[in-house]
Parts: C-alpha cells; structure tokens; sequence
C-alpha cells in the first residue's frame, strides 16, 4: 500500500472517529450556554461575522480558531463560555454580484456564452512621497482573498464554488445569497468541531426584522449622543453606482483612502502656444503637490510629451479654464471643480491635447522666484496619478533636477521639443528649504553624492528620493518666505491655505491607489452629500483613548496600532443609497453601511437565542415570544441600558424584557474579540468608538480584549485562487481531518506578523495524532493485563511527574496568553517528548513504566490539548471511560515544581550525551593504530562538586559586577581587563572569555543562580540511583564513580571537570571467560547466549549482561540465574519437560562470580561452587 493511501486511511479514521464526537456534543447540547443563576465567571469571545459571498477559508478559519482555542481552554477553566457567530450579509458585494449575474444573462443568454478575450490587470506603482506621506495606520494589503481565481465574469467565479448554471441563476436575486451560503458556513464549521452556541447565530440585513430593529435602535442613539451630522465630505465614489464606495464595496483598493492634494495653479502666460492661442480665459496647468510649501522653489513644471490632456471650463463660474488629464478631470468634475457635478465642458475640439503641443508655454508660477517659467518635458510622468502636470522644485526634488540636467546638457533634446536656450539655462535650483545632513539643496547633494548622471537612472533615484522626502517632509527647516526658520511640517497646511485664500490653488484629491467597485467602475474622490460619523470629533477620540486604556490588546503593537488610527481616523460616510442593509431610521432613502451595522452587534448575540432561536432570518419567534415589531427603542434602551420601563410606550411585559436584560448583563462585555490585523484601522476601531458612546458612562460594556493576528500563509505563500495556493475550510477537514488541520493551525502562529499553515506539517500531524491514539490504545490493554508498574518511587517516575508539572503549568501559561503556538509546543510537542524519554529511561533500567504516571500523563495530555483537537482528545476521554465530556473537564492540578529535581534530571540526560560522545571518540581515536580498539566494558566517572579555583574566581567577578549593575553584566572588554588583574587566572587566559560567555549565556535564562559556584543537586547520588541506566546505556559492566578533590586524581581531570558536567574515562578491559547461558523452558524461542565472565561479577551484572545480548528477553521478564548440582555432567543430562530445573540449583543476585585455574567459580553464604561451561537462566513474566 502507497504511503498516500496509508495517509488517506487515517484520515479517513480520524474523520469517523470526528463524527461520531460531533454526534455526541449535538445530543448533549454541549456548546449551548446561558446566563448563570449562581453568578459563575463568564467568558464572551465572538469572531467578525464573515460575509455571505462565498464558503469559508482558511483564512477565516485561522482567525476563527483564535477564537476556538481560547473557548476551549476557559471551559477547562471553569468558566461558563459563550461563542456565538453571526453572518453578515449588509453592503453592496451581494446586491452588486446579484446585479452582475443578471446582466451577464441578458448579455450573453443562458448559460451565458463569454468571449475569450481578457485584459490583464495593470500593476500599480506606488512613489517614495506617497509611502511616507501615507497614513501608518492603513494595512498594507487587502484582507480580501482573491476568490475568483482567473475568472472575469461573476458566473465563472460562481462556477468556481462548484455551481451547476441552474443554480447559479438563482443567485440572480441577492436574497438567495443570504439563505444558500450561511447554512453551508454553520456545516463547515460543526465539521471543525467548533464550540459554538448555534441558537444565536443570526443573518444581517432588514431580511431580519429582529437586528434590522436593534440597528436602528443604535443609530437613533448614536445621532442624538451628536456622533452623526450631514454634510458634504471627501469620499471614496463609484460614479456608475452613484453612491460612496466603502472598503467591503470593492473587487479591489480595500484600505485605500482619500488623498489630499495642493492643486497649484501656473497661469499661462501670453504669448500662448498655438494650441491655446484662442481661448480668452485664464488658462492654468494644474498641477497636484503633496509640498506645498516647496513651491517657493519652482524653475519649471513639466508635461509628457506624449500623454493627451483635456482643456476644460473650470470653476463654478466657468471663468476659468484648466489643463490636466481626462482621469484627473473626471475626479475634479466631482469635488465642485467644474460648473455641474459630475460633467467637464471642454473647450471645443480640445478634449484630447498632446503635452508636446504645450511644451515651451511661458507660466506664472506661485511664489517661485523666477516671475517667468516654462513648460518643459519630462518622460517618466505617468497618466494614473495626480494630474499629468508636475511642477518642479529641483532643489528638492531630485527627479526633477535629474530631468532639467538633462535638458541643460543636451542641446539636442532641447532641440527635439522646440525649446529655446533661454527657456532652460538660466534656471538653477533655489535654496528653500534646510535639511539637517543635505544643506539646502538636498536633492543637488543627494545626486551628486550618488553619481546620478541622468533622468533615466530609477533606481539611483528612488534612493535619493527616499532620503530627501523622509527627511525633508517632516524635519526641514524653511529658509524663505514669510514663515522661515520654521519646520517644513508645521507650516504645510498653513501655506496650503494661504495659497488657496488667495486663488493661486485649490484642493484636490484623488484615491490613494486605484478602487474597483463591485459594479467594476474606477472610483473616484467626491465632495458628497452624506451621513458621517464623525470619529474626528476630539472630545469623542478622548473617551475612545480611555476604552483602549483598559482593553487588553494582547501585544504592543496592536495596541500601537490602534493609538495611531484614533489620531488619524476622521469623518466616516456610514449611509449608501445601493446594496442591502438597514434603512437609515430618520432618512429611509440611505441604507447604513457595512461597517457601521458591526460595531455593537456582539451585544445582539446575549439575546439572539431568545428572539429568533430557530430561523437566522428571524422568520420564526423566539422562546421569548416577542415579536419584532413590538421592539421599539424604549424597549432595547431598557434592555441594553437599564432605562425605566414605561408601560405606555414598550408592548412587551416587563417580565419578558428582564430574561433579556439578565442575559445581557450576565455576557457583557466582550472578553476576547479575534479578528485580522486589517481590521484594526477600522472595523475594530469604530468597535471601541461606538461602544463608548451607547455606553458612555458604563465602563463595565467597554471590551476588555481585542486580540489581532496577521494574515495566513499556505506553505510559504500568499493564499491565492488565481495561482491554485488556495483551501477551503470544507477542502482543509477533507484533506487533514478537523483535528489535523487544527493543530497545524494552532502550529502556524500567533503575533501579527504573517503565519504559516504547512501542508507537511498538517500531514506530520495527522501521523502523531494517530500514533498517540494507537500508544494509548495499548497502554489501556498493558494495564488491562496488569503489565504495568504500580509504584512509582524511581527517579524517573519522579522526574516525569516533575516535568508533567512544569510543562501543565507553561502551557496554563501560555493558553492564558492566547500564544497558542507555545501552548502546542509546550503541551503536545514536549509533553509527547517527557513521554518517550520516560519510556527510555524505564527500558534502559529494564523496568515497566508505572500505571498510575502513564494514565495520568494520557489524562492530563487530553485535557491540556483538548482545546486544539477537542475530537481526538473526547475520543480518548470515552476510552478511558472518564465521567463526563472532556470539553467540561477541569484544568488539571498540579505540584509546585522541584526545581532540583529539573537540574537533576537535566543533570542525567546531558551526562548520558556526553558520556556516549566519548564513548564513541574513544572507539574511533583520531591516531590510527594497527591494534584494535576494545569495546570498553568499565569506566570512572569524575565529578566536581565545585569549579576549580581559577573558574570560582571568575564567577565571584560576575557576581560583584551584578550586584553593581542592577542585575546586568557588563560587555566583555570590561570583564576582560577585571579578569586580567588576576594572577592566580593569567595562566587559563585563553580558557577564560569562553568560560565568561558561557556563564552569561546561562546567566540570561537563569539569573543569578548561574553564578553559584557549587552544584545545587548531590550529583554522586542522582548518578548512583541511575548506575543501571548508565550502564545498560553505554554497555558496561562497571562504573566507579570518584571525586575530583579525592587524591591521586590528574590534575588535567581537577581542572577541567566543572559542576553538572561529569567526567567519563573508560578503563582498559579486564580478562574473561566465556560461559554459556541456557534456557531450558521447553519452547519459548529463548536460546543460548554466550555471556564474557570477569573476575567479581555478581549475578545481577551477570543478567545485565544476558539481557544486553539477548533482545528476546523483554523488559519486564524477570530474570534469574541457575548453576548445575553437578558442574561436569550437568548440561549433559537429559532435561525433565515436567521440571526442567530439577538438576540446578539458584542463585541470588548477590552471588560473585570469580575466575580460578580450574574454570568460573560462585560463591555465596554456602562455599564456592564450580560452574562449568554452561549456566542456565530463566526469563517470564512475573
């Protein structure tokens, strides 16, 4: 059988046995939680309710999990945990994709017929000014998942879900999405195993009656707490659906914003260009700066010569006329730039301009020095950005002296674009501005200290542009000008609006990077008339600051994130006219957005079963039996915020009213919110913004964590459908079961960098989670047939119930932490590892391991990984026929840890490396030599009770300088030169430093207790109670252990054996004499075994060293030794079946051994006995 199918097979087994689990939970209600009568500690985690477009991926699942592991631990805490999961299904994606399909029909028939043709998509470049000039709290890439693949038309991407064309004509009407993807989401997510309370899972959208009326509750709240105003604001637009285009309306530029821009204006002087020459009205290239206050240092602007611009009636008034590209000329048609919103006049037969046609046109620049300047050419201007007008400050920006270098140096290149001498020479760069490093001209310093000797060298230049506009932008120093000697950042806006005020610019501003509508039209900026929260209200940013105070963001950099986002975070549009959703209560002709239905919702979910349990679209009533048009806002204000119930206006009985608000009060606030990093600069901001103002004055609501992770990986790379690196959360459980697929999520990390789910890992999964299942299965049979120890006093049995402790106690950690990477490593991963080094230490001893440490290490290792592979984990549970369900069991107790007992056992494993190193070293010396080296059979083992003099010394050093320090060591130059005072180390120099950086290595992890110059442990004994181990482990016969203080030890040994690290030197072998061991049990397949005697070997050396060369004796055999009555005849008489041993005699474990001229003699209490050649032993079960 292939190794993949072997692989399938388990997981086949692992599906079943996942199942069979998820059937019992179901019957017993397990994940359903409701408010505590006797006031148990609660915990609310809740997940950003995905939206309904599509099935759900690893993606979510990764953050979901967060969420799952977190329930699954705070139940063994004794908690009562509440997961609910909602579908949200507000916005445009739905009503858009519905939209598409119906088009598609009418376009192309049924079953469409597409063309083949399809245009790639153009790759954006993003500019040096632009990264830095950005706002730091925006993601750098969308959360949204490529789903479609390759697929250009919505009925290829719905074929893609594995869609029949039958049933993708249903998803033409927008509702049939709310009612086909949630119940396949809520089937993947039961085949996860995850601990959800499905009786309060409900779909967005006025679909339901029930959330549609909460919202506007929450809104008629939030409007007269005055966090709601009407107004005209920048916003992201989509002219063809004629509403503002929000982050979860686009097919792409998610996270992209409004743009602001300086719109200078440079007058065009007479004598005009031909091409212009008839128009009578101002005429003005319009350029976009992100600097305004750079154009103090104007020489130029420039214009490619071969992109088409429109002239174009500007202004109100049209009394005024503008130049700049028909992109820009559409986005300014929309911000009041043109007479009528939304539609550009041009001027008659010059809508399509080319720049050479323009070049050489004399301009009035704002505030520039020189009274003249002219249109010059500049070839790397590009259409999709700003206006196709660039004006040019070479001082400070060294694209632009690059460029009128060029056009300096060659005369030809003048030439080309009709361009007079006295159009380019006489303009040298203006000092403007004062840079710290760079003078005041830091784009002519930057070349020149780069060697840029043209235009046309990108990446030279994009390094000169990123140290002049980083440094510039924020910490120059004005030299010109009305407001010099002041920084360049201070006076920005200043010089902005001083040049609006006096109409030499205006504002302009254009989206960040490109935006697609769902719809597929390129979005633009628009003034707007719109509803907005208003998240740029100080007072309101102030009471946001004081919730995020006392959340727990888990991590500074969330935390970070969030300050930063509240700073910046302003006006948000929270109505559109297009799309699904709740109608605005005071202006029903807007819908609330997608974002802003989402901020209180998990409120929603403490009393969701109650209304709707049964029907997520709230078609059927709840066990509360009210009904949705009976819940007016002065009946959620009574159940949310405690207002006075008022029989005249609330239908509903009081009675009713209070099993909500119980269950409210018992679940709020949120515990722990899990979503993507992403969302942190806005869904999860306008979280805490809209919570403290429902709850301004209740602190007990506001969220006290909100826990945010970086994207997922799959092995290695970007999840994307287009390029195949793409798995669904139902593909995922197919491929490596709930459980393994889990695991590797929990394996694939925590922080908010980018984690990896690995399908190696997944499968390596798969294998140990069925090796366990299989080690556990025959652990219940050994103890069934009682071949498992019942003490458990050894110093293994201690040391594996030591280390049981430390790590239930890291992990306990770790879960706490919501570090579940750790949590893995620490409470699978090495708890598995203490397992197998207990069984080598119980096998290298010849003894069973003890029954009552192996089940409590199976019990504990199910509870401790219950969280991650609840199935596998319960499985085992109902195995080992404990009470209950493992989801309901308790955090094991444990012992405090002997931190002695860790050294020691640390103390053993090390030696025993070491020890095999030298083993094997002294087998295979560097020195060839033509006599063979023995396999050593005895040894010494030195050991040091405290370093030797010279390293006391050094430790007594670090020590002073610890204490001198506040607990830290100073660098190595400076311990160095305190070493080298030191007479009595001058000789161990070049031993010291090592020994020095060693001690500090050791010093990091353990503190001062690394500075102790004794050993804390008795190491003498631990190797004593260990001899057997030693000995079988290295295959010897003897050991001798002595101290490095005793006399006649080398010098060498004394100076070198250090505390902790024992010494091994083997001994050179002793003769023998070969004795043969006989089994005469009649057909047991044990056979004789030629056994080397030595001089003094006891008995029990003896059976070391038959259980060494026989592997057919088993660990837990017991063995025992017997001589013949008769030495010479003996192993020659005939063997009696009935009593084999009727003819020996036995002998104790002490009995000696010893070599005489006459053969192998025993002696014991009762004489010397000669042997013979043969012995016989007896080897069974006990």
């Amino acid at each position: 059988m292939s190794k993949g199918i072997k692989e399938r097979k388990k997981v086949g087994q692992l599906l079943d046995i996942e199942e069979n689990i998820q059937k019992l939970w179901d019957s017993q209600n397990a994940f359903e939680s409701n408010a505590d009568d006797l006031n148990k500690p609660k915990y609310l985690v809740t997940f950003p309710y995905p939206y309904m477009n599509g099935r759900l991926h690893l993606g979510h699942t990764f953050t979901a999990s967060k969420c799952e592991f977190a329930a699954g631990y705070q139940r063994l805490q004794g908690r009562q945990v509440l997961f609910p999961f909602g579908f949200h299904c507000t916005g445009m994606p739905i009503k858009a994709c519905a939209d598409k399909l119906k088009r598609e029909m009418e376009d192309f028939g049924f079953p469409p017929n597409f063309p083949e043709d399809v245009e790639e998509e153009k790759k954006v470049e993003v500019s040096i000014l632009d990264e830095i000039t950005k706002d730091k709290s925006k993601g750098k890439k969308s959360k949204l998942v490529a789903k479609s693949g390759n697929a250009k038309y919505q009925w290829q991407i719905m074929q893609s879900l594995g869609l029949s064309d039958e049933e993708i004509r249903q998803f033409a009407d927008p509702n049939h999405w709310l009612y086909y993807f949630p119940p396949h989401c809520i089937s993947d997510l039961k085949k996860m195993g995850i601990k959800v309370d499905w009786r309060r899972s409900f779909i967005t959208t006025d679909v339901n009656p029930y959330y549609d009326s909460f919202v506007r509750w929450q809104f008629n709240q939030l409007r007269a707490a005055k966090k709601i105003d009407f107004g005209k604001r920048y916003t992201i637009y989509s002219p063809k659906d004629g509403q503002p285009c929000m982050d979860h309306d686009r097919s792409s530029g998610e996270g992209v914003g409004p743009q602001e821009y300086t719109l200078i204006k440079l007058r065009v002087l007479d004598p005009k260009p031909a091409v212009l020459a008839k128009i009578n009205l101002p005429i003005f290239l319009v350029a976009a700066t992100l600097r305004p206050e750079t154009m103090y240092g104007q020489t130029n602007c420039y214009l490619h010569p071969d992109i088409e611009y429109s002239v174009f009636y500007a202004t109100e008034n049209e009394d005024q006329v503008f130049v700049a590209t028909s992109r820009s000329a559409r986005i300014m048609a929309y911000q009041g730039l043109t007479k009528e919103n939304g539609k550009i006049r041009f001027i008659e037969g010059l809508e399509k301009v080319l720049g050479s046609k323009i070049i050489g046109a004399a301009l009035s620049a704002p505030l520039a020095k020189y009274e003249k300047v002219y249109a010059l050419p500049m070839l790397t201007i590009k259409d999709d950005k700003g206006t196709g007008v660039v004006t040019s400050v070479p001082s400070d920006s060294p694209d632009d002296f690059a460029a009128l270098s060029d056009l300096k140096k060659k005369k030809p290149l003048r030439e080309k674009y009709g361009l007079t001498d006295d159009m380019v020479l006489p303009f040298e760069p203006v000092p403007i501005i004062e840079i710290e490093g760079l003078g005041n001209l830091a784009a002519v310093e930057m070349c020149s200290r780069l060697k840029i000797e043209s235009q046309n060298e990108k990446d030279k230049l994009e390094e000169a542009k990123k140290e002049v506009y980083l440094k510039g932008f924020y910490d120059g120093v004005m030299q010109v000008g009305k407001y010099s000697g002041q920084k360049t950042a201070d006076v920005k806006k200043v010089i902005q609006e001083d040049l609006i005020k006096d109409g030499l610019a205006t504002k302009y501003v254009e989206p960040e990077k490109k935006v697609v509508s769902r719809s597929g039209d390129e979005c633009v900026v628009a003034l707007c008339d719109q509803w907005y929260l208003n998240y740029g209200d100080p007072s309101w940013k102030e009471e946001v600051k004081k919730v995020l105070a006392q959340t727990n963001t888990f991590n500074d950099e969330t935390r970070r994130a969030f300050e930063t986002t509240i700073n910046w975070l302003h006006e948000h549009a929270c109505s559109r006219s297009y799309g699904l959703g709740t109608k605005l209560p005071w202006d029903p002709q807007y819908l609330i957005e997608s974002l802003s239905d989402s901020t209180i919702y998990n409120a929603y979910y403490t009393i969701a079963h109650l209304l709707q349990q049964g029907s997520l679209d709230g078609s059927v009533v709840g066990p509360a039996g009210i009904k949705a048009e009976d819940l007016n806002d002065a009946a959620w204000s009574y159940i949310f915020l405690g207002t006075p119930y008022n029989s005249k206006n609330i239908k509903i009985s009081e009675d009713k009213l209070k099993s909500l608000r119980k269950e409210f009060l018992y679940w709020y606030p949120i515990d722990m919110r899990a979503s993507g990093k992403d969302l942190v600069q806005n869904h999860l901001t306008y979280l805490l913004y809209n919570h403290v103002a429902i709850w301004p004055e209740d602190e007990t609501k506001w969220p006290r964590g909100i826990r945010a992770n970086g994207h997922l990986l799959l092995n290695n790379e970007k999840m994307s459908k287009s390029t195949g690196n793409f798995m669904t959360l139902e593909d995922a459980i197919e491929t490596f079961s709930a459980d393994g697929m889990r695991l590797s999520l929990a394996d694939a990390g925590d922080g908010l960098e980018d984690a990896n789910f690995v399908f190696s890992m997944a499968d390596a999964a798969i294998l140990r989670l069925f090796t366990m299942i299989e080690w556990i299965k025959e652990m219940i049979e050994l103890r069934d047939s009682n071949s498992l120890r019942k003490d458990s006093s050894i110093f293994a049995d201690r040391v594996f119930a030591n280390e049981m402790n430390a790590l239930i106690q890291a992990t306990e950690k770790h879960y706490n932490e919501t570090n579940y990477k750790d949590a893995l490593k620490t409470g699978f991963f090495e708890y598995q590892a203490i397992r197998d080094s207990y069984r080598e230490l119980c096998t290298g001893i010849d003894v069973a391991m003890s029954e009552s440490l192996v089940f409590r290490f199976i019990e504990t290792q199910m509870i401790i990984l219950s969280p991650i592979c609840p199935h596998i984990t319960e499985y085992i549970w109902q195995l080992l026929q404990k009470p209950g369900l493992i989801v309901n069991a308790s955090w094991p107790k444990t012992e405090q840890v002997d931190e002695n007992l860790t050294i020691a056992s640390k103390f053993i494993s090390d030696a025993i490396v070491e020890f095999r190193q030298r083993l094997k070293t002294y087998l295979q010396p560097k020195k060839k030599s033509k006599e063979t080296v023995e396999i050593p059979t005895e040894a010494i083992i030195y050991v040091a009770k405290q370093y030797p003099p010279w390293q006391q010394t050094i430790l007594k050093i670090l020590e002073n300088q610890a204490k001198e320090n506040n607990g830290q060591l100073p660098d190595n130059k400076i311990i160095s030169g305190l070493i080298g005072k030191e007479e009595t180390i001058k000789k161990f120099m070049k031993k010291a430093m090592p020994f020095v950086q060693m001690v500090k290595e050791n010093y990091e992890q353990k503190g001062i207790s690394a500075l102790i110059s004794t050993s804390p442990i008795d190491q003498t004994s631990i190797l004593n109670e260990n001899l057997d181990y030693i000995l079988n482990s290295l295959d010897l016969d003897r050991v001798q252990i002595r101290h490095t203080d005793e006399e006649n030890v080398d010098v060498n040994i004394t100076e070198t054996t250090v505390p902790l690290v024992p010494l091994m030197q083997f001994q050179p072998n002793r003769v023998s004499v070969n004795l043969v061991a006989r089994n005469v049990d009649v057909c047991n397949g044990l056979f004789d075994v030629v056994l080397p005697i030595v001089d003094g070997d006891s008995v029990s050396m003896v059976i070391r060293k038959l259980r060494r060369a026989s592997k057919a004796i088993k660990p837990r055999f017991e063995v025992s030794l017997w001589r013949y009555s008769n030495s010479v005849w003996g192993d020659r008489q005939t063997i009696s079946v009935a009593n084999p041993l009727e003819n020996n005699v036995k002998l104790s474990e002490n009995d000696t051994f010893s070599l005489t001229e006459n053969g192998i003699t025993v002696q014991n209490s009762s004489g010397t006995h000669p042997i013979g050649a043969t012995i016989v032993y007896v080897a069974a079960l006990p």
